[in-house]
């Protein structure tokens, strides 16, 4: 099966006046057409950034110094802000991190939602109309009528996902990309929304680029993993592999702080330290100061992505073998 999104080599930078930061370094992976990819790691590892990137959504100062995006054939890194729209808004949807701020709060949900299927499918005023009612119906919106004459601001941030993720898929997009979908909501809600997700992939037959911190999130929605930690990618592989045979310290420490959460653990592990902050010049594992399997070599040297054995997976640690 062809890929759908391919991502080679991806370096991305920050600057300022004085200097130029390195935030994700040398970052490949590919999501093929109906297939669910889920990225994970802490705040500041550089997923969104990644994601973000695909879009050219990121701040003015923030741009890819080396590697290249692909939508099939097309290089999305080298196309013009316009060409790249026409793209964005019909082929790749896209739901934000906010759900409260993504809606613009002067304009009615109808005429948020009734924008890029206007610009991208060309319906006539009834159409439009009716395709507005479908969508809200598909993402368990109850009353839609009454939805499309409200602000975002008569709404719950429940619901307000709700229609983001109508907005998102309203012109039938190929992939649709996910950017911390359910952070922001009670977990109640995340539950809905995630099984909302899990029934338009199924349904719409759309490939899901997702991103978050929560392996319970990921692990639900995804068939392929990518585990980010200090702008780089430390561990990919099938999401049955991850879970149940982990090879990277980093990656059992996300799976282990997700089982004691699921499971109501009266105290959580923690891990010392922090990620390090984009530019920190570390000689050798990133990982290295937090890791209690560390040795003088993973001080000393950094480590390359390898291939798993038994796997097409792939996992950058001194100590995996």
């Amino acid at each position: 099966m062809p890929d759908l999104l391919r991502i080679e080599n991806l370096t991305i930078v920050a600057a300022d006046k004085k200097r130029t930061r390195e935030i994700v370094r040398e970052v490949s992976f590919a999501v093929r057409n109906g297939e669910t990819m889920g990225i994970i790691g802490e705040s500041g590892c550089g997923k969104s950034i990644t994601a973000m990137s695909i879009l050219n959504l990121t701040e003015p100062n923030v741009h890819i110094d080396k590697g290249h995006i692909y939508w099939g054939n097309i290089c999305l890194s080298e196309l013009s802000e316009s060409r790249l729209r026409t793209i964005c808004g019909k082929a790749i949807g896209t739901i934000f991190q906010e759900p409260m701020t993504s809606l613009n709060p002067v304009f009615t949900i109808e005429q948020q939602l009734s924008a890029p299927i206007r610009l991208h499918l060309g319906l006539s005023k009834t159409g439009i109309h009716q395709r507005c009612i479908r969508l809200l119906k598909d993402v368990g919106i109850k009353d839609p009528e009454k939805i499309l004459k409200s602000y975002p601001h008569e709404l719950s941030g429940g619901m307000c996902q709700r229609v983001v993720i109508a907005i998102a898929i309203s012109c039938d997009p190929q992939l649709l990309i996910a950017d911390e979908p359910t952070t922001a909501l009670d977990v109640t809600i995340q539950a809905q929304i995630m099984g909302i997700l899990k029934k338009l992939i199924r349904t719409n037959h759309m490939a899901l680029l997702i991103i978050s911190h929560d392996m319970g999130v990921i692990s639900f929605l995804s068939e392929n993993i990518t585990v980010m930690y200090g702008g780089e990618i430390v561990e990919q592989d099938t999401r049955d592999n991850i879970i149940e045979q982990a090879s990277h310290p980093y990656t059992k420490q996300l799976i282990r702080a997700a089982e004691e959460l699921y499971d109501g653990a009266a105290e959580l592990t923690l891990v010392k330290g922090n990620v390090p902050r984009p530019g920190e010049n570390l000689t050798g594992c990133k990982f290295a100061p937090r890791c209690a399997l560390c040795t003088q070599k993973c001080h000393a040297e950094h480590p390359s992505l390898v291939r798993k054995e038994g796997s097409k997976g792939t996992v950058r640690c001194w100590n995996y073998r």
